[in-house]
């Protein structure tokens, strides 16, 4: 009976009943988790792009390198704190420390595991939970932009607030696709909850093209909702390919362009601190957060009972998080332009499209076998004629360059010759002779 206690889901009444000291615990715990996932993802991802560019990556302090992430947090600390004249103290203070309180604040409603047993207390491995937790994932994230874009207007000047104002559109666009992208997830697990969609994706549900059973997990289930929604989260976090905020090349770093020592120290932190964040979103509403993937629980029964969920768990934040770091060190950087119209003009389509598509096969799941299978055939048929028959942008025929020529309203400026051939000047007057060897008169004269 326990051990079945131990693998139960556990629900929204399991919450609000632990004695103080052990909700401390977690808070204590879900912050060290953060804190530390982010100290070695800093070393994670020097030492994969490291391999992947064919070097050792940092190595010489501490046993491989371990301590290097450390080393880096001290020499930063002691760096001279400058503030900006124009700076404005409260807020230009107060930007960084956004950012990372609501990137970690977010793992407060992250299942870490199921019910287990702490000092005689039955618990959940789980902060907290609410009926719209997911809404109160989407809040931290949101909130999150307010760091980077008071920070670069805070610092007074032109860069930072350039680059603050290309982060704020960014993520806002983005914030939109991975709102959506969600709704899918919600229709499909009936529940906003948390802990409610880990238990969903726990058994295969069926398809409601016919009875054949479907995985549990939502990544394959709602595959396009699960790439939507990662694009998202690589762009919510400003990693590469999509780290035009602090675009070296053309921002000097973006709005962090006027911080030094401990305060670009949290701001880049941050950065890692989302990408855990986002991963260990991305498990729970996809990978079937705590639960052990299905080869393991064939011949284990017991994979997901006890403390063992955990592992799995942090497993999977790993491999998302080598993902992460896989596309930064193979992708280029987009332009502003591309990434905007990827966002809006790609992502949201298609995430309405799907919704559309999710809605209708949810809305058949009471008709009988073949009627559904007519319905679904008669929809994927006119999506297909849309597709193909829609009307296509022509392209315009370019004009040659004689054709611009002609085109030039009288009393324009000198045309360049097209030819990229100057032209003698018609007022000097070309002497063309050749070059005699010159010699010096004399005894010993001789050819210079």
């Amino acid at each position: 009976m326990s051990a079945l206690y131990l693998a139960q889901d556990p629900t929204l009444a399991d919450f609000g009943k632990d004695p103080w000291w052990l909700v401390l615990g977690k808070i204590v715990f879900a912050f060290v988790f953060g804190l530390l996932a982010t100290l070695l993802g800093v070393w994670f991802e020097r030492r994969v792009v490291g391999y992947m560019q064919v070097r050792p990556g940092p190595n010489q302090v501490g046993p491989f390198g371990l301590l290097q992430t450390l080393a880096d947090g001290l020499k930063m600390a002691f760096k001279e704190d400058i503030l900006p004249r124009a700076a404005d103290k409260v807020v230009y203070f107060f930007a960084p420390t956004i950012s990372v309180i609501c990137a970690v604040t977010a793992l407060s409603v992250v299942p870490f595991g199921p019910m287990v047993s702490i000092f005689g207390h039955w618990t959940p491995l789980q902060v907290t939970d609410v009926p719209v937790a997911v809404l109160v994932l989407l809040a931290c994230s949101s909130m999150g932009i307010y760091g980077i874009v008071l920070g670069g207007w805070a610092s007074g000047s032109t860069y930072p607030l350039l680059g603050g104002l290309r982060s704020s559109a960014q993520m806002i666009s983005y914030e939109v696709a991975m709102g959506l992208s969600i709704v899918a997830v919600f229709m499909t697990a009936g529940t906003m909850s948390t802990s409610g969609i880990v238990a969903a994706q726990a058994n295969g549900t069926q398809l409601s093209i016919g009875d054949l059973p479907a995985p549990g997990w939502y990544a394959i289930l709602l595959l396009p909702s699960f790439i939507i929604f990662f694009i998202s989260t690589v762009g919510e976090t400003n990693r590469a390919p999509f780290d035009l905020p602090e675009a070296e090349s053309e921002l000097v770093a973006g709005f962090m362009t006027e911080y030094s020592s401990l305060k670009f120290a949290l701001f880049m932190l941050s950065e890692y601190v989302s990408m855990v964040t986002m991963s260990a979103v991305t498990t729970t509403l996809f990978l079937g957060g705590w639960r052990a993937p299905a080869p393991i629980t064939t011949f284990w029964a017991g994979a997901n009972s006890g403390w063992w969920p955990m592992l799995w768990f942090f497993g999977k934040v790993l491999i998302l998080v080598f993902v992460f770091v896989w596309l930064r060190g193979t992708l280029p950087r987009l332009r502003y332009d591309q990434f905007m119209r990827f966002g809006w003009k790609v992502l949201l389509p298609i995430n309405l499209v799907w919704i559309l598509v999710l809605s209708g096969l949810r809305s058949i799941e009471d008709w009988q076998s073949r009627d559904r299978l007519l319905a679904t055939a008669i929809g994927a048929g006119v999506l297909l004629l849309v597709t193909l028959f829609w009307p296509s942008r022509r392209q315009e025929r370019k004009p040659t360059v004689q054709e611009q020529v002609n085109s030039r309203p009288h009393g324009s400026f000198p045309l360049p010759p097209m030819d990229l051939q100057v032209p003698p000047s018609p007022r000097t007057k070309r002497v063309v002779a050749e070059r005699e060897p010159a010699n010096i008169a004399g005894s010993d004269s001789r050819e210079v």
